[in-house]
């Protein structure tokens, strides 16, 4: 089936950002839009849907506020119309539950006519100066047409390619913990591997099971267990004039100064990281031992089977020290965070996208990746381009701004040009601000 509609555009994946691009372009007269995502329904990382975790980013980082608060599909409004906007108000915590933020975008996702899910995009190409849009539904085929595109497919899983899945099958990543979870609890012992949130979050989770016997490493090559940095004008880093500053910086100094920058985006909670270690605290408390083993320092160079054919064989290197290290589980935990994929759809239609030596997108200050320059977007694909804000909630209505601004060609919502107090590099604010408004 073929639709007779063309549209003004076609967003590809329905995460949290291309959500609220559909939100934020709903009003916008003159615009049509249309998002597709292979899922059922929306559902932000239910693997990790633990009950007290909450967002690294305060509630005012939802959907559409900081593009437009006076927009109906805002978290506040949400709460309003469920009832709950007393109670967030007398909880006094800007950092919403995760399970929290979930229900909302659900909320969001159920009141626009402009998701589609269940819809899984096949093959794209460009026909008679359009994009030809080949979706499945239900074992059937349907074709779209739009002007342009926005690609907002997100980040996937990643597992290191030394570890081949197939025959280690109780190796888990942390997008797959909640449903394993009972498993993990009967298993005996688990290993955790990495030193983010998630792997914070799950290590918490399992420590109280320790007192019933199981026995819990955590493991990470970082040289510390460190927390997210939340300082002010750290803050002021998730800034237009800071994506500017490094958007300008030779390919090099970019790659280079992103390896330095962890702690502002992959950290832990600082709360979070004192919990852990007041729960430690009270546990040892009338015990020799704790059947805890953490370490850090520790780069995983194999997994194997052991001898006994029931648990794992972990082969690390302590990084300091070059020594080797041994210790078992019978489960494994990746807490390795997730990458972009490119789709396998975007092939009929590489001629029309702009890469660079390494083959990653070549994507343009305004989130253009095509070779005219105004036809496809990215969403959560220019960390090596725009920095460590890339996959930032709090940016994501700023980015979405600029791509309805580019689409519709005038100032649909109104772009910061300026938000921080201090300055980044030699240039004078003035020619930040001429250069920013230079660009719609």
């Amino acid at each position: 089936m073929k639709s007779q509609q063309t549209y003004s555009l076609i967003g590809i994946g329905i995460g949290p950002f291309n959500l609220g691009l559909a939100a934020l372009i709903e009003p916008v007269a003159g615009v049509s839009a249309l998002f597709f995502d292979q899922s059922e329904s929306f559902d932000w990382h239910p693997g990790l849907m633990l009950p007290n975790a909450t967002l690294q980013v305060p509630f005012m980082a939802d959907l559409v506020t900081l593009a437009d608060p006076t927009n109906k599909y805002s978290f506040l409004n949400f709460c309003k119309h469920t009832g709950r906007i007393y109670p967030f108000y007398i909880r006094e915590n800007f950092n919403i539950l995760r399970k929290e933020y979930n229900g909302y975008c659900q909320w969001v996702a159920a009141q626009l006519s402009n998701c589609r899910f269940g819809h899984e995009v096949i093959a794209i190409d460009h026909v008679n100066n359009l994009y030809e849009v080949t979706v499945r539904r239900s074992g059937k085929s349907e074709t779209y047409y739009a002007e342009r595109l926005v690609l907002g497919t997100g980040t996937q899983p990643y597992i290191p390619s030394f570890i081949d899945r197939n025959q280690l099958p109780r190796v888990l990543h942390t997008s797959q913990y909640l449903p394993n979870k009972n498993k993990l609890l009967g298993s005996g012992s688990v290993a955790i591997i990495g030193s983010g949130q998630s792997a914070a979050e799950i290590f918490q989770d399992l420590l109280p099971a320790t007192e019933q016997g199981l026995q819990l490493s955590w493991l990470t090559r970082s040289p510390r267990f460190y927390p997210m940095e939340y300082s002010k004008l750290t803050l002021e880093l998730t800034s237009p004039e800071y994506v500017d500053y490094f958007y300008k910086l030779p390919e090099e100094r970019r790659k280079k100064l992103l390896s330095k920058q962890n702690p502002l985006y992959k950290g832990i909670n600082y709360d979070l990281i004192n919990d852990i270690f007041d729960q430690l605290y009270e546990m040892s408390v009338g015990n020799i031992s704790l059947p805890v083993n953490i370490r850090s320092n520790m780069r995983l160079e194999k997994i194997s089977t052991a001898e006994d054919g029931n648990s794992y064989d972990l082969h690390f290197t302590e990084t300091d020290q070059q020594e080797p290290y041994q210790c078992q589980a019978s489960y494994v935990v990746l807490a390795t965070g997730y990458k972009y994929r490119e789709p396998a759809f975007l092939h009929g239609i590489t001629e029309r996208i702009n890469r660079r030596e390494d083959g990653l997108f070549q994507v343009e200050r305004d989130y253009t990746i095509d070779v005219n320059g105004d036809e496809i977007f990215v969403q959560n694909a220019e960390l090596h381009t725009h920095g460590f804000v890339t996959p930032d909630l709090g940016m994501g209505a700023y980015r979405n701004a600029h791509i309805i601004n580019k689409v519709t060609g005038r100032q649909v919502y109104h772009i910061e040009k300026r938000i921080a107090f201090q300055t980044f590099g030699t240039a004078k604010a003035e020619e930040l601000v001429a250069a920013e408004s230079n660009t719609i």
